[in-house]
């Protein structure tokens, strides 16, 4: 193991080599030796049987053979000197040791990169009300712009659609010839008051009301059901294929999509282009999102999530800023896919770096420990050297996540959650307009929603990391069950401010618990399933909005019993959110046995410091 050729170039003194000799010259089998497994802090013991060894003589030789031959019969390892079974495969780095081989700057940049896409992808995947918002209309009455006295003239009168309501002038029929004998069907068109948002939207445009107005919900549908597919496919790519090539690809697919909807010709065919551009558009969103909090360390995760999502908060203000300005739906979405196409310079290699190449980062770190000698003696850089560099693409065992059953567990509960969070919202939004048939103005609505999930990543990142993650879930998802029971049961006794307080307390919780549980789950999913994870939650999302378009349908009838089974369903939420673990200030799991450790932490009982040094370490103890 230690020869004296080697020991005579290591150690200053001729007496020290001798003495190595003689105790290394009973042991032939310790000849050659693996440099990588010895401990040089065994070398420094205090045994009797073997000298003390002067810090100058610590420099670990070179080796002299690729393998350690088999023991002979009656010999035995010296105590001082042990091996160690070889390290794993590394998988992507954490944030602690992206920031030592990329360097802190380059960090913030590549972070500064993944949050502006952002404010642009608002425009198109927060534009669907603006686009399908129906105005008032009535049928087209040939002549110069009619006065009230004509329509009421030319209009038969009906009765309201909804409870409370009380009824107007007909926007599909209108009295035949002038005379009030008969009632038919619009002949020449509608004509439409605009008031609110686009001029010239798609129902304007194609004339989407009365009997075509059913194409509305089916584009809504459709555009949900494309978001829930590329947060299904393009999430599991980016694990499959790498985080960077999966997001060149969404970015392509979003902006052809977005030039082939702003020219689409007909409703057919912008309902198809609709759902591709839905689906592309998602897979950037939920690649740029799992690429942010691999970048962070533990302490930096909510706030970039936070400045990430008041940039998307941001970018739907402006998006209702330029509705205003350009009153077209084609300028509209034009004007969120154009810049897509300066974010496709993130397919330069060096621009954007793909996190499941550890390769790029171990060439990162050799080139700044090359340029800079000084930080070689840094304890952090010497274990980073040390590890073998990683493979291309982490390994995922199929059977292994079959039976990973604390993981399908979290993602169950924070699927379910982000399910009722999601479909629960709608049901605040509309509350007045289905309980005292006074539906408020777009804007109201539009600004409130917008204004609340701003509010929502505030809150979060006030709180979050003072009280975990887990409790402020259960907090949040307590306070939309509590806004819908005192809704559905008080209603009758409440006033106009007190429907609009709690509808504003149950909107910003459920804002709150949707955000927080995209969070919860990319920081709790290993980074071999973290796409796959954070795009299933996010499309139970998905499966909760679509009750929106479906109410719509129906003309919000059986509003009633669609809250009620919600705001069960929120309870129900409240119980199962207690079996999550907690992800506060921990690293990201790599593997599917780091995932099985984010185990729920019991109940009643404190934290142990005493814990024997070879037990495995829980993350939540």
């Amino acid at each position: 193991m230690l020869r004296s050729c080697e020991l005579s170039h290591q150690c200053h003194s001729s007496s020290d080599v001798q003495h190595v000799v003689q105790q290394t010259h009973g042991f032939p089998h310790l000849s050659t030796w693996e440099p990588t497994v010895v401990k040089t802090s065994s070398l420094l013991n205090t045994n009797d049987d073997f000298p003390r060894l002067s810090p100058s003589c610590l420099p670990i030789p070179m080796p002299c053979s690729p393998s350690i031959p088999p023991l002979l019969p009656g010999s035995f390892l010296p105590s001082p000197v042990f091996l160690l079974p070889p390290p794993p495969p590394s998988l992507p780095p954490t944030g602690e040791v992206m920031v030592l081989a990329l360097g802190r700057k380059k960090q913030r940049v590549l972070i500064a990169l993944s949050i502006l896409p952002n404010l642009f992808l608002a425009f198109l995947l927060s534009s669907d009300p603006l686009i399908t918002l129906s105005s008032p209309h009535h049928c087209h009455l040939l002549g110069p712009l009619p006065s009230p006295e004509v329509l009421n003239a030319s209009l038969p009168w009906e009765k309201g659609g909804r409870p409370g309501e009380s009824g107007g002038l007909s926007h599909c029929k209108q009295y035949l010839n002038g005379s009030q004998s008969a009632v038919v069907e619009c002949e020449a068109g509608w004509d439409y008051n605009v008031t609110e948002g686009l001029r010239n939207n798609i129902v304007t445009e194609w004339d989407l009301v009365c009997g075509q107005y059913w194409l509305v919900p089916v584009e809504e549908v459709c555009f949900i059901l494309g978001i829930l597919t590329g947060c299904l496919g393009l999430g599991y790519a980016a694990d499959r294929l790498g985080r960077s090539k999966t997001l060149l690809a969404s970015l392509t697919l979003s902006v052809v999509f977005g030039v082939l909807v702003c020219v689409a010709p007909s409703p057919p065919i912008f309902i198809v282009m609709r759902f591709c551009l839905a689906a592309a558009s998602a897979g950037v969103y939920l690649i740029l999102y799992i690429t942010r909090l691999e970048l962070c360390e533990p302490s930096l995760r909510l706030l970039v999530t936070m400045l990430a999502g008041l940039m998307t908060v941001a970018g739907e203000l402006l998006l209702l800023a330029v509705a205003l300005g350009c009153q077209s739906w084609r300028g509209l979405l034009g004007a969120g896919a154009a810049p897509l196409t300066l974010f496709l310079t993130y397919g330069i290699p060096g621009v954007f770096p793909d996190l499941l190449a550890g390769s790029f980062y171990m060439s990162s770190f050799t080139e700044r420990r090359n340029s800079n000698r000084d930080l070689r003696d840094d304890e952090s850089f010497t274990e980073l050297d040390s590890e073998p560099a990683p493979s291309s693409r982490p390994h995922l065992s199929y059977p292994e996540l079959f039976h990973s059953r604390n993981i399908w567990k979290n993602m169950c509960v924070l699927g379910f959650t982000s399910f009722i969070s999601h479909g629960i919202s709608h049901c605040y939004s509309s509350f007045r307009g289905d309980v005292r048939g006074t539906a408020p103005s777009f804007y109201w609505t539009y600004l409130l929603s917008v204004c609340a999930g701003g509010g929502a990543w505030l809150l979060l990142w006030a709180t979050v990391d003072r009280f975990g993650r887990r409790g402020i879930l259960l907090l949040a998802m307590t306070m939309t069950g509590l806004a819908s029971l005192i809704l559905l049961g008080l209603m009758e006794y409440l006033s106009e401010t007190a429907i609009t307080v709690f509808s504003v307390m149950g909107l910003f919780s459920s804002q709150a618990t949707a955000s927080l549980c995209i969070l919860f789950t990319a920081e709790i999913m290993p980074t071999v399933i973290r796409g796959s994870g954070v795009g299933i939650v996010l499309a139970l999302g998905c499966v909760g909005r679509l009750s929106s378009p479906l109410m719509d349908l129906r003309n919000h009838y059986g509003y009633f019993l669609h809250h009620v089974v919600y705001s069960s369903l929120a309870l129900l939420a409240v119980l199962s959110i207690l079996l999550l673990p907690e992800s506060k200030r921990k690293p990201l799991p790599q593997t599917l046995g780091d995932g099985e450790q984010y185990r729920r932490p019991p109940l009643g009982r404190r934290r142990r410091d005493n814990v024997p040094l070879l037990s495995t370490p829980n993350p939540e103890t």
